[in-house]
């Protein structure tokens, strides 16, 4: 979608809520709230508005923010480096991010407050669009519009409530703009996480109706009906309703709209985004403002002639028997094309001379390498390859694990679904015969090798959770779970069943008496 960054006034005063600054007594110019929202032009901007903060860019942008937002770093640094696949590397050198990484952190962790305050100012600028444009006046022609605008903002707000549940538990549910001035209006408690996941559920059905299967050139990366649906199936999956995962994701595979491309490479390459394959993704763009990609210079080697990298994002390395640098990297077939695209082992300089490290002898350092952008050369961080929010092969595999699970075992479509993505990684089909647990094993497996490094893998650590009921059948015996289970396998020893939710920021409870804690922080 063009134009994040079109509307810094209303990020300005979306951002109000979070910070204080100061301000001349008599400003050269100022448009109000009664002054907006009046035109179909206000529209469009007022849901730009909800989809910037999806991306925006950081403080040495005009318009921009001085903290991470959560597809462009945040999510990489808040969440993803606490799983078993990242770690941060030695360009990563803030304490709070370190600290965080081993599940050492606390309640007033600087990532912990900054996730809950991005996706909040998401929902805020969500709302006011929700909230304004049915009272703006559009033509006959654009009655459609109107309705796909709110439809939008419907979407995008369900999905910042899906992180904020998902992260947190508890959450405020706010559904309409606060007055930032009425300290009654914004001091609001939680409300149960069954109500949030009930809101974004009526809030994806609704946009479904009124988006579009497909958008014109000009408005690619706008959520669409298929996008909704495709969520859809994601919070049925993670509420472990099987059965409305399985039917919401085989809406979507049916459509006809989305296929995978034929090879793995073709997926973050610049040149086809917003393809067959991007069901939703956070849209960058290179050259523009600082709007590129932030994330791909942290996955590479620094001081490499010729690139301006970071290495702030590099894989966890474990003992495994008497390998000592094991890693994901390792846990892929040979032929496995997802291992070739989605790391490099070496990097070619501009003095035409190839770098590589070493772990130990014979064991070469991979690097992360799915959002490099070949057309920006030095300039990482100028990568316009997009981030994935969901893509078609994550709806294949979560048709293929709601049908093994609401069959108590896989079916022949489970089957299907999981080798189609298996036969484009180039290897062979899945074992046959499998029961429930072994196929669900496989299925998490599979999301790990495909959606490594797009933020998915905190998710699905959070969503086995320890002591399931009989009926889900998903969980451990041992009462830890898989995250538990999976992050001490790798060395994160400080992991216990408390970090299944984030705690509640501690600066958010001193400003808000109602907010309450979560079990153990």
């Amino acid at each position: 979608m063009k134009n994040y960054n079109a509307i810094a006034i209303l990020i300005s005063f979306a951002f109000a809520v979070l910070s204080c600054a100061r301000l001349e007594e008599k400003p050269a110019s100022f448009i109000s709230e009664t002054q907006f929202y009046k035109t179909e032009a206000d529209a469009k901007q007022a849901v730009t508005a909800a989809y910037y903060m999806l991306n925006a860019g950081d403080a040495s942008t005009p318009g921009g923010l001085t903290v991470q937002t959560p597809y462009n770093v945040l999510f990489s640094t808040g969440m993803e480096m606490m799983t078993d696949d990242i770690n941060p590397g030695p360009g990563a050198t803030n304490a709070d991010v370190r600290s965080q990484s081993v599940l050492q952190h606390n309640s007033a962790g600087l990532r912990v407050l900054q996730i809950w305050q991005q996706h909040y100012a998401a929902v805020r600028a969500a709302n006011i669009a929700i909230q304004k444009i049915p009272g703006i006046t559009f033509s006959a022609s654009t009655l459609t519009t109107q309705k796909r605008y709110i439809a939008e903002c419907k979407f995008l707000r369900a999905l910042y409530y899906f992180n904020l549940v998902r992260l947190y538990g508890d959450v405020p549910l706010i559904l309409e703009d606060q007055n930032v001035f009425d300290n009654d209006a914004i001091q609001v408690p939680r409300n149960p996480a069954a109500d949030v996941y009930t809101q974004i559920i009526a809030d994806l059905n609704a946009a479904a109706v009124d988006l579009p299967a497909t958008y014109a050139a000009a408005d690619a990366g706008r959520a669409t009906k298929g996008a909704a649906i495709a969520l859809l199936s994601k919070v049925y999956l993670t509420q472990k309703n099987w059965a409305a995962a399985a039917t919401a994701a085989e809406t979507v595979i049916g459509s006809g709209t989305y296929g995978l491309f034929s090879n793995y490479s073709q997926v973050f390459l610049p040149a086809n985004k917003n393809g067959i394959e991007h069901v939703f993704s956070a849209q960058y763009k290179a050259n523009s403002q600082g709007q590129g990609n932030g994330n791909a210079p942290r996955g590479m080697r620094s001081a490499v002639p010729g690139y301006t990298a970071s290495y702030a994002d590099q894989l966890v390395y474990y003992i495994k028997g008497a390998d000592h640098y094991f890693s994901i990297y390792k846990l892929y077939q040979p032929n496995d094309q997802r291992k070739k695209y989605s790391f490099i082992t070496k990097i070619l300089g501009s003095d035409n001379t190839y770098y590589s490290t070493l772990n130990a002898p014979g064991d070469t350092v991979p690097f992360l390498h799915k959002y490099f952008d070949p057309g920006v050369g030095a300039q990482l961080s100028e990568s316009a390859a997009n981030v994935p929010i969901i893509r078609y092969s994550e709806v294949l595999l979560i048709a293929a694990e709601a049908e093994n699970e609401a069959n108590a075992g896989p079916t022949g479509l489970a089957y299907t679904y999981v080798n189609q993505v298996r036969a484009r990684a180039g290897i062979p089909d899945l074992t046959t015969g499998l029961d429930v647990n072994q196929f669900r094993d496989s299925v998490y497996l599979e999301r790990r090798l495909e959606l490594v490094w797009e933020w998915q893998r905190w998710f699905d650590l959070i969503r086995e959770l320890p002591n399931p009921t009989i009926s889900t059948g998903a969980g451990s015996s041992d009462g830890q779970g898989r995250l538990v289970n999976s992050l001490k396998e790798v060395g994160k020893n400080s992991a216990t069943t408390k970090h299944y939710l984030y705690p509640i920021p501690l600066q958010e409870i001193q400003l808000n008496p109602k907010l309450t804690q979560n079990p153990g922080w």
